[in-house]
Formats: structure tokens, C-alpha cells, sequence
């Protein structure tokens, strides 16, 4: 936890937050906080700056706030991947998070498992709570919002192609001809299919809605690799 992540239920008054639970054991425990020691701090939605240890006791933790500075600039990526299976989605969306992408779109695909649109992990709680630990990480305040689109076709034919128009549009795709771009200096919607890849139907329907096929070579690579591989080599702020 590089920034502890404050909420407006958090205080107590103008410039004065009171912690519990998780926020105040990792104080504690991994920071060994004592009165005055200064913590990085963040307000959901806001600015950063600092929390003053004013007071410590056996459940609670009370912090004197500062807020001054702006959080770190989102990447100009929207990223419309193929549901993961849960425990990879759970990995990816929190590192997709900590990168700064602010748009995430969770698409169905024919090599989907049916199940994984009933995880527990698609749960408004649950991915708000990766939201959160990818925040933390990045000392960042501004929630990226995740939409989640099960049926493909409506999706690619009715709303795709406006969102794609004006950005570099690409699909990442294994059996593409052309690769990766690498530092793009515009905006990027990326789509990233299932293990396995998109179907070529899928494809078709993907380069009709605007979107160029590119690889990142010849290495079948998981999703939690692919992912950060291709946005490290398309972003040039990474």
C-alpha cells in the first residue's frame, strides 16, 4: 500500500480522518506508525498529499490531512478485453488499474466459459475492491469505471465502432500479420481476446468496427502477460 486511500466517511471533521479495519491494521502493523510519523494519502476522487499520525489507539487511527497535489495522469487507453477466468480477471484488473487506465470493458467472446460471467468476482463489491488495491499501489485517487458487455455482437456493431473512431484501434490478435505498434502518440482502444484468441468471426467483426489486428510476435502469451506486455510497449508514458 503506497497511498492510504481516504473516503469521505472517513472524517471527522474539515482536515481530520479517523481510520479502522484494513486501512488502520496495514498502518500499524506494516508501517509501524507512531504519533507524528507523515503518511501518503489520498482522497477517492481527489487530491493526494499527506495524513499526520495524530492519535493511535487499539482500533482506530485518527490522521491530520493534507491535501495539495494532484494525482498521477491517467493513460490514454481504453482497453475492452475478453472476460479472464476469475482469478486472472481479479490480477489483471487491479494491474490494469495501477498502469492508469480509466476504461475497462469486459466482453463476451465464444471461448469465454459461460461460468465466469457468475463469479463472485463480477460483483459491484468485488471489483471495486481491485479497484481499490490497484489504487493504493499507484498513488492514485481517480476510479476507473468497468462496464461489462455480454454480448458481443451488439457491442462491436453498435457501440464500438464510435468509441474506436479518432484513436489508434487495435486488436491483439496471434495470427495478425502486422505487430504491435510501439509508443503511440495518440489515443488507443485496444481489445484483447480470451487464452486461446478471438474466433475469426470475432475478428472479422472487430476489424469491421475499425480495429487493425497486431501481435506481439510468435509466443502464445496468457492474458496477464499479454496485457501489460502490449500497453508497456503501445504507451510511451509506461
Amino acid at each position: 500500500m503506497n497511498l492510504i486511500l481516504l473516503f469521505p466517511e472517513d472524517f471527522i471533521d474539515d482536515s481530520r480522518a479517523r481510520l479502522h479495519g484494513r486501512r488502520y491494521e496495514h498502518a500499524r502493523e506494516i508501517l509501524n506508525v507512531t504519533n507524528g510519523k507523515v503518511l501518503q494519502v489520498g482522497l477517492l476522487g481527489g487530491q493526494t498529499g499527506t495524513g499526520t499520525v495524530l492519535a493511535i489507539d487499539a482500533t482506530t487511527l485518527d490522521l491530520e490531512i493534507q491535501l495539495d497535489q494532484q494525482p498521477p495522469e491517467p493513460i490514454p487507453l481504453t482497453v475492452v478485453l475478453a472476460m479472464p477466468r476469475p482469478k486472472v480477471f481479479k490480477r489483471v484488473l487491479q494491474g490494469l488499474t495501477t498502469i492508469g487506465v480509466k476504461k475497462i470493458i469486459l466482453l463476451n467472446s465464444w471461448r469465454v466459459d459461460k461460468s465466469y460471467w457468475q463469479s463472485p468476482a463480477l460483483e459491484p463489491e468485488a471489483i471495486r475492491k481491485q479497484l481499490i488495491l490497484g489504487l493504493e499501489q499507484a498513488r492514485d485517487t481517480m476510479m476507473p469505471s468497468v462496464q461489462l458487455q455480454q454480448r458481443f455482437k451488439p457491442f462491436v456493431e453498435d457501440t464500438l465502432p464510435d468509441m474506436a473512431a479518432g484513436t489508434c484501434a487495435l486488436v491483439a490478435h496471434p495470427g495478425a500479420s502486422q505487430p504491435c505498434p510501439a509508443n503511440v502518440e495518440k489515443k488507443v482502444t485496444l481489445a484483447i481476446g480470451p487464452e486461446g484468441g478471438f474466433t475469426t468471426y470475432e475478428v472479422e467483426k472487430l476489424v469491421a468496427a475499425g480495429l487493425t489486428p497486431i501481435h506481439l510476435g510468435n509466443r502464445p502469451l496468457r492474458v496477464e502477460t499479454a496485457v501489460p506486455a502490449l500497453i508497456g510497449r503501445l504507451m510511451p508514458c509506461l
